[in-house]
């Protein structure tokens, strides 16, 4: 005779377990979806950079930056513009997330002030990345003396009568120039200005259709680069730079050193005073804050070296700019680079960064939850007991309906045989329980009743 198999059993019912705690799996698994998509989203993987016009310092930087976030999946789509001013409506305006300032032009932001300004467009600052001096290129000799011979223009009143060429409106050097024409006591009309880009205005200047052009530039563009070392062209020294610096504040003083183009030939043959704007990397403030620790990141291996007019590690910096610089970018400045971003591919930690979101949300869920799941869990293995003692009770009200006075005896003798017939039935479904180790007192509990009621039935017939 084949014996049956024998039964395992186990202290916890995992069916029963993983029942009980589907409701808190699926709402867990929904709120740190939500708090992974919603509360925290993953940064995009393209960002709009306005930068400036051909051959300017702005388009150079741009490319830059793009194959910086490029090295960790981020397209930075490159928007040329006229200038610092064009970009700064081009971020009001929504077509740009983030882009080159120069310092000064955020006051025409349609505001009285530029830190208000910025503030009531939704514009802050990632840090000042690099001076950019007014560069004022002049044919040599096209002054003249009392005894109208030619002599070098020392003094910007000297300029009366001359063609220059300021640039476009939306570079912002305009502007700037025309401040300094007034702190001069010049006024533009004494002039012949042009607003042609940086590239034709030179061009012009080498064929002599123009005396001289103005542009505010990083040395590293070419267009500085060339005319600098171009005969016959003569950089403007601003002698009285530092009386700039005081009368238009968002000015700073740098000097261009001698030599510094070319020690060999001596280029520049002397040191140049010049003014200087400063550069600035200007976002929307809807950037998302993982970008924001990848430009300033990118900022700091670009810009952070030495060059003509800064020392090592002067730039970026949360300095020299007027738009309120960017709750990240100045964590940035002040403790480094996140902490993950150190160790980690820039997607990893920010993965990492945004678990952190999720595991409030599962803190959250799991701590409140984690007191129903047990109830719900014991409620679900007893009651696969507890429902029998409902057969049970059916059982002894019947036969106490059975024992009722005046009831027919071989009517109750065959109904008594039906209530054996039901506990037999009954005791061998439960006898089929599947239940774990842990509640088994109350199987035993229910075997016991059922054997208590069938001595009932049983007793009720022999007396």
């Amino acid at each position: 005779m084949k014996r049956p198999a024998l039964r395992t059993f186990s202290l916890v019912s995992l069916r029963d377990l993983l029942a009980a705690s589907a409701p808190t799996i699926v709402l867990v698994a929904i709120a740190c979806a939500v708090a992974y998509v919603v509360v925290d989203p993953a940064p995009p993987r393209r960002v709009v950079l306005a930068t400036g016009q051909d051959n300017s310092a702005y388009e150079e930087f741009g490319r830059k930056y793009a194959a910086s976030l490029a090295r960790d999946g981020i397209k930075v789509e490159l928007q040329p513009s006229l200038g610092s001013q064009d970009n700064l409506q081009r971020l009001i305006d929504g077509k740009a997330d983030i882009a080159f300032v120069q310092s000064g032009s955020a006051a025409d932001a349609k505001s009285a002030d530029a830190q208000s300004g910025a503030g009531q467009h939704g514009l802050v600052s990632l840090g000042s990345l690099f001076t950019e001096p007014v560069w004022l290129f002049l044919r040599e000799s096209k002054a003249r003396d009392a005894k109208g011979h030619q002599a070098e223009i020392r003094n910007l009143t000297q300029l009366k009568g001359l063609r220059i060429n300021l640039g476009p409106e939306g570079t912002g050097v305009p502007k700037l120039f025309r401040q300094v024409l007034d702190a001069n006591g010049v006024e533009p009309a004494q002039l012949t200005i042009s607003a042609l880009g940086n590239t034709q205005a030179t061009m012009a200047l080498l064929d002599g259709r123009i005396d001289g052009l103005v542009f505010s530039s990083a040395p590293e563009a070419p267009l500085v680069q060339m005319l600098l070392q171009t005969p016959g062209i003569r950089l403007f020294d601003f002698r009285q730079a530092e009386a700039y610096t005081r009368r238009l504040p968002f000015l700073t003083h740098v000097v261009l050193p001698r030599g510094i183009v070319d020690l060999g030939r001596d280029i520049p043959s002397q040191d140049f005073d010049l003014i200087a704007p400063t550069a600035t990397l200007v976002a929307r403030e809807q950037l998302h804050p993982a970008l924001v620790d990848l430009f300033v990141n990118a900022a700091a291996k670009i810009h952070g070296g030495t060059g003509w007019f800064q020392q090592q590690g002067q730039f970026p910096s949360p300095r020299y700019t007027e738009i309120p610089v960017s709750k990240e970018a100045a964590k940035y400045y002040r403790d480094g680079p996140p902490f993950l971003q150190r160790y980690m591919s820039f997607w990893l930690a920010n993965l990492f960064d945004r678990l952190w979101v999720v595991a409030v949300a599962l803190a959250a869920l799991i701590i409140p939850l984690s007191k129903v799941v047990p109830p719900l869990y014991v409620w679900r293995i007893r009651s696969r007991v507890y429902r029998w003692y409902g057969q049970l009770r059916a059982v002894e009200q019947a036969l106490e309906k059975e024992l009722e006075p005046g009831a027919d005896p071989a009517r109750t003798q065959e109904a008594r045989a039906g209530l054996l017939r039901r506990l037999d039935e009954i005791e061998q479904r439960v006898n089929h329980i599947s239940i774990p180790l842990s509640y088994a007192d109350a199987l035993y509990g229910l075997r016991s009743h059922i054997n208590f009621v069938r001595q009932r039935v049983q007793g009720s017939a022999a007396g």
